[in-house]
């Protein structure tokens, strides 16, 4: 089955908090969540002004608020890199805090990504034995919690097939896999339903983006990620793209969640979950 959800993060460019998102979820019928997460306080969060969630706050709360709403969480977004020496001080531990609070809301999945340049002064070698390392120290608490640990295409590394089929090959783990972007790997000059099939075995989550067609021209293969589009899934270059790959994993049995990136607009979330349930075939889910 495959069911369809939002990522949060539509509403931060708009200053919107993480309730505007959840009821903008509940509103267009939509089965889940994803979230990010801060590891400390942000002021701009508790003022209602952005719509990510603290690893500080009671993780049992929250599951009590999206329970209220019927809404479950697809996968909590820990992208702090975790690719090269900053990734081993800082985006260690904060996978290995989100990996323990994905569990206490019965999450199933923590996202985890490179940065948007390469690493200056270091070969991709070194950066491959570097991640290995970062990875190596975050997949026992996978393991423990029962949570998969992510990997999105988002930079240099990630939007590199090869690079990614060696990252999983060094560990053969279950709690490894793949969160599929459409739109960091079209953004990044590439086929993304060429990227899917590749991987495909690893797949267990889906950013469903697309990118308008000025942003396409003017930066397709330039740039590695976008945060979200500002046109809604469907409505850009990526459109063709994306039902392809929809088509894709429905004809080899997928099921997962499907997150809607795009600016959290009532007309953009509109348009995207009409489009997105005509490939999924309707209802809530399929």
């Amino acid at each position: 089955m495959i069911e369809l959800g939002l990522h949060t993060d539509n509403w931060r460019t708009l200053s919107g908090s993480f309730a505007t998102a959840c009821e903008a979820a509940v509103r267009h019928g939509l089965e889940s969540v994803e979230f990010a997460v801060i590891h400390g306080q942000y002021f701009i969060t508790a003022m209602g002004y952005d719509p990510s969630v603290s690893l500080e706050s009671n993780p049992r709360a929250l599951r009590r608020y999206l329970d209220s709403k019927g809404l479950k969480v697809s996968q909590i977004d820990g992208s702090y890199p975790l690719m090269g020496p900053l990734g081993s001080s800082h985006g260690v531990p904060y996978v290995q805090q989100s990996i323990r609070f994905a569990a206490e809301i019965d999450c199933p999945m923590v996202d985890t990504v490179d940065g948007a340049f390469e690493i200056e002064g270091l070969s991709r070698e070194e950066v491959f034995r570097i991640t290995c390392d970062n990875y190596r120290q975050v997949l026992p608490w996978a393991k423990d919690y029962g949570v998969i640990v992510n990997v999105e295409p988002h930079g240099p590394y990630t939007t590199d097939v090869d690079f990614m089929r060696r990252l999983f090959g060094a560990f053969d783990s279950e709690h490894l896999r793949l969160n599929m972007d459409t739109g960091n790997v079209f953004i990044a000059g590439l086929d993304p339903v060429e990227y899917l099939r590749d991987l495909r075995a690893f797949v267990t989550h889906m950013h469903a983006k697309d990118v308008s067609h000025e942003l396409a021209a003017a930066l397709r293969g330039e740039e590695t990620g976008i945060a979200c589009s500002e046109v809604p899934v469907g409505g850009g270059a990526n459109a063709e793209n994306i039902a392809r790959c929809i088509e894709l994993l429905k004809g080899s049995g997928w099921s997962g969640a499907v997150s809607i990136e795009c600016h959290g607009t009532d007309r953009n979330i509109g348009e995207s979950v009409a489009f997105l349930r005509t490939l999924l075939g309707g209802g809530r889910g399929t």
